[in-house]
């Protein structure tokens, strides 16, 4: 497992520790991996980084990398001669944006390359990590692109951010309509997808998400009023009232995308390969519940990447809004 440590990274070494696997876990000493592993420590970005990794075969690897794809490409090309199989998690990004709704595999994706190094923008930096694990690995390469991932241990703060502002309670903006479809997968039907999928061979790649309308923002958020046992009182308002006030989608209101060519973008993904091949996503409930519980075993305060912004909406833009009589 190249990472391991936290989110997507940790679920994957946790389903594969659930099994009876031995798992080695290659990062960089920042976080605590599971116990149970082999830890291997290296910086990717470093000269010399991936000395650990010069000796050693491994069944399965499975890599989380988001940046330069230069680091992906030197990592699988060195493993290549003692690993069987490359699974890289890359992201529905590859897809150029805007796109119609029910985009699959064969569709077109933007340019990249495996010897990107430095900053690139992050489609450009999956697509060049694709590109680089099938040079490296050819048929042997399972690409897995993920849309939005939710569950316990998340580090982006979406859902935590949500959950911490209902558990507050009182008058929540929410953004409508409550029927609003939404589309995503937890990190642990993710990991629990590609470790079996890996087994098997496959390669390629797939759409790594839930089949759209798998869930609501009603049923989203409502499932935060339940377990977080809060007197939260939903307030759904239109989203041209919450864009009148300047409020970001995604950013300020995590998750919820206004209704149109951004929301089918990112929430109307055709997953008909990936569900085919044995994907399985567990109801809305579970994730919910499950990583309240995990944030209240942190104490409430999720970790947040350095390189990602903190999402949400400040109070004062909340209730200005919502003292304005706005009502959808």
């Amino acid at each position: 497992m190249l990472g391991g440590t936290e989110f997507v990274g940790r679920a994957v070494t946790e389903d594969a520790l659930a099994r009876g696997w031995d798992v080695t876990v290659f990062h960089r000493g920042t976080h605590t991996p599971p116990p149970g592993t082999t830890v291997l420590h290296g910086d990717r970005t470093a000269p010399d980084g991936l000395a650990a990794l010069a000796h050693g075969e491994w069944d399965l690897v499975v890599d989380t990398w988001s940046g330069a794809p230069s680091a992906v490409r030197d990592t699988a090309r060195l493993l290549a001669g003692r690993a069987g199989h490359y699974t890289y998690i890359s992201s529905c990004s590859v897809y150029p944006y805007p796109h119609a709704p029910g985009y699959t595999e064969d569709d077109p994706v933007v340019d990249g390359s495996p010897d990107d190094g430095g900053d690139v923008d992050y489609p450009r930096a999956k697509r060049g990590g694709e590109l680089a694990a099938v040079a490296a690995f050819g048929d042997r390469a399972l690409l897995g692109r993920a849309g939005l991932i939710l569950g316990p241990y998340e580090n982006i703060g979406r859902l935590p951010w949500w959950l911490n502002r209902i558990a507050r309670g009182g008058p929540v903006l929410a953004p409508g309509p409550r029927h609003l479809g939404l589309q995503y997968i937890d990190a642990r039907d993710l990991a629990r997808w590609v470790l079996d999928a890996a087994g098997r061979g496959l390669g390629g790649p797939y759409n790594l998400i839930s089949p759209p309308g798998h869930t609501t923002m009603g049923e989203l958020l409502e499932a935060c009023v339940r377990v977080t046992g809060s007197d939260a009182e939903l307030r759904w308002t239109d989203p041209e009232t919450i864009l009148a006030a300047g409020i970001r989608p995604w950013t300020d209101l995590p998750v919820w995308i206004t209704p149109g060519e951004d929301h089918d973008t990112m929430h109307r993904t055709d997953t008909f390969k990936t569900h085919a091949a044995g994907l399985r996503c567990r109801p809305v409930t579970e994730t919910v519940a499950d990583t309240w519980e995990w944030l209240r075993n942190i104490g409430g305060t999720a970790p947040r990447r350095p390189d990602r912004p903190a999402p949400g909406l400040d109070p004062e833009t909340e209730a200005k809004v919502l003292g304005g009589g706005a009502d959808g």
